[in-house]
């Protein structure tokens, strides 16, 4: 995924925040299939991937403050949404972003839970940086689709995953909208 030139294109449309939609694993039982996380912290297990704008024929060296990852106006915007539509959700939480495409080990996961994680995924980094460098507000709707290695005693399915994507789409759009509405 071109991460770089999605944001880009975002910014040079106009755009001054971004709600990113990740479908994540749940690493602790409070995040079962189907619940809702808008993330505080993130730690970026990836590799290779294209994460800043500032690498190219610089006259000095750049960085971002990126001790809050997420903007705190717009997550609490998700958070009073969310509470109104009635759903379960955590107001906080830290979101592991893996290599993906594949899942993660049991192994892997029993790693990212003694690092202080609450949820996985494959997508939220270099996102949140790179919209931070663009000066873009961004925060993350998590939905969790399934429970993550080791955490059931079943194979997770891609089945399994896209029917909670399917039952929580409209949730989603709901409180898409409810943020939209202000």
């Amino acid at each position: 995924m071109n991460y770089r030139a999605n944001l880009w294109a975002l910014k040079q449309a106009g755009a001054e925040a971004i709600i990113a939609v990740n479908a994540v694993g749940g690493i602790h039982t409070a995040m079962g299939t189907g619940h809702f996380c808008v993330p505080h912290q993130l730690i970026d297990y990836t590799s290779g991937r294209e994460h800043t704008y500032f690498a190219d024929d610089l006259e000095q060296v750049t960085h971002i403050d990126f001790s809050y990852p997420y903007s705190e106006p717009l997550r609490q915007q998700l958070i009073a949404a969310l509470a109104a539509e009635g759903v379960g959700y955590s107001s906080q939480g830290v979101y592991a972003c893996t290599q993906g495409p594949r899942l993660e080990t049991v192994a892997e996961i029993a790693r990212l839970e003694r690092d202080g994680c609450d949820i996985v995924g494959m997508t939220g980094m270099p996102e949140a940086a790179l919209a931070r460098e663009l000066a873009l507000d961004y925060a993350c709707l998590a939905l969790v689709v399934n429970p993550a290695a080791g955490k059931s005693t079943a194979v997770i399915t891609m089945a399994e995953i896209e029917q909670a994507l399917h039952d929580g789409m409209g949730k989603v759009k709901s409180t898409l909208a409810r943020v939209l509405r202000g």
